[in-house]
């Protein structure tokens, strides 16, 4: 029996850097992917979770499989925004739900999900389950 989990949730927020404008003057698109990463670090890290110590502790990697992001309004210069990350699976892969919303109204801009997967190194094998230690310091074992 697979037991359901209510998302476990981290937030970071941030203000747009010059840098990660396009020519239209408005975030370019791949950079929404770096603030997702942020807010998953945070995420992991609030479960005592560092990926690249984990890896060569157990030589066990988590490559992100896909990704996917809606674009609803666009974030631009000095905008403060913030990104929350919400867990919402950890048993065959690790699923992270994104979204993006303005501080100041909380107007949402973007949403997004990324999903990651165990792989055993150096055989560069697939694991069809994320490893015990990760699932009970998640809490999803």
């Amino acid at each position: 029996m697979i037991k359901t989990h209510p998302p476990k949730n981290c937030e970071v927020e941030l203000t747009v850097p010059f840098h990660d404008l396009d020519p239209m003057q408005v975030v370019w698109h791949g950079n929404y992917f770096k603030y997702f990463e942020m807010a998953r670090t945070a995420l992991f890290d609030s479960f005592g979770i560092d990926l690249y110590t984990y890896f060569q502790k157990t030589d066990y990697l988590f490559p992100i499989i896909k990704t996917s992001t809606k674009h609803i309004t666009s974030l631009r210069h000095r905008d403060r925004f913030i990104c929350n990350a919400a867990l919402t699976e950890v048993r065959y892969k690790i699923i992270v739900d994104f979204e993006i919303r303005l501080s100041k109204n909380g107007k949402i801009c973007t949403k997004g999900r990324s999903e990651q997967v165990a792989v055993k190194y150096p055989e560069m094998e697939m694991m069809l389950i994320i490893p015990e230690d990760i699932r009970k310091a998640m809490e999803f074992s």
